[in-house]
């Protein structure tokens, strides 16, 4: 695959999931890696702190060490989802919206040891909830889904929710896609453990200098492909939990709050705060 065709498929969401949007990044910057290059791979999802990361990482080596990056994804998912699975209580409803490979990889873990069953929603309007519920249900997990507007009677019934993370800020929020920082506020409501499953490269250091994470707009033909005239379509596809929603960022460092995970995230990883803008 060339490097054009490797950048059509990560703007066109073809490639789903900020981890895998990262290792598409590594593998654009392995044929192609002059300044021009870097930045168009940077600019192309902009709300994923885990793409820039993994570049700044792998153009430290790039000609010896191509893959080092690609080493860390492989050995962070396996221990994110080890200790995620940890966190599934018995005879339960997990609750997760949209997709993550770590909430399916931490839910098909458990599966093992223990019975629960799965609420999901659609994820409207390109659907990446059916990408989980398919998953699931390949591993034998129940799930059902439900319309997104239906997701307060989906959590209301749930003992637990597992969302993925885009980016996370220097403030402790988290962006996600769409809808989940309104379905944090009905577990909040509820009293029901809200826990962001995520690579802690997805935090974003940039915040840290005051600098804002863009939340990527998208397309209205996505919604509405011809829509009546004067009506306008807000294709909006992330948004912030605030971070008092959140109970814990399970990673590959463990499982901590907000505040205290931004500061493991710093003594783990020193060089992704070498470079200040």
């Amino acid at each position: 695959m060339n490097f054009e065709q490797v950048c059509r498929d990560i703007k066109s969401l073809k490639i789903q999931g900020a981890t895998n949007v990262a290792k598409a990044g590594i593998q654009a910057l392995k044929i192609k890696h002059d300044p021009a290059s870097v930045k168009k791979i940077i600019s192309l999802r902009p709300t994923e702190p885990a793409l820039r990361n993994a570049i700044n990482f792998s153009l430290k080596d790039i000609k010896k060490n191509p893959d080092l990056a690609l080493k860390h994804f492989g050995e962070a998912k396996k221990k994110i989802i080890e200790i995620g699975a940890r966190e599934i209580p018995k005879d339960s409803i997990v609750f997760t919206h949209c997709h993550a490979s770590t909430v399916t990889g931490i839910l098909k873990e458990a599966f093992k040891t223990k019975k629960f069953e799965v609420h999901c929603t659609e994820t409207r309007p390109l659907y990446q909830g059916r990408i989980t519920a398919e998953e699931l249900a390949s591993a034998k997990i129940p799930v059902t889904m439900f319309v997104d507007s239906a997701a307060r009677y989906a959590l209301k019934k749930s003992s637990i929710a597992l969302l993925g993370a885009d980016a996370i800020l220097s403030s402790g929020k988290v962006a996600n896609k769409i809808g989940s920082e309104l379905f944090a506020e009905v577990a909040r409501k509820y009293d029901i453990p809200l826990f962001i499953c995520t690579d802690s490269w997805k935090f974003d250091p940039l915040t840290v200098w005051g600098y804002t994470e863009e939340l990527e707009k998208r397309e209205a033909k996505e919604v509405w492909s011809n829509p009546p005239k004067g009506v306008k379509i807000s294709n909006i596809a992330f948004e912030l939990i605030s971070q008092e929603l959140i109970t814990g960022i399970i990673s590959e460092l463990g499982v901590y709050n907000p505040e205290t995970f931004i500061v493991e995230v710093k003594k783990a990883y020193p060089w992704m705060f070498d470079n200040t803008p």
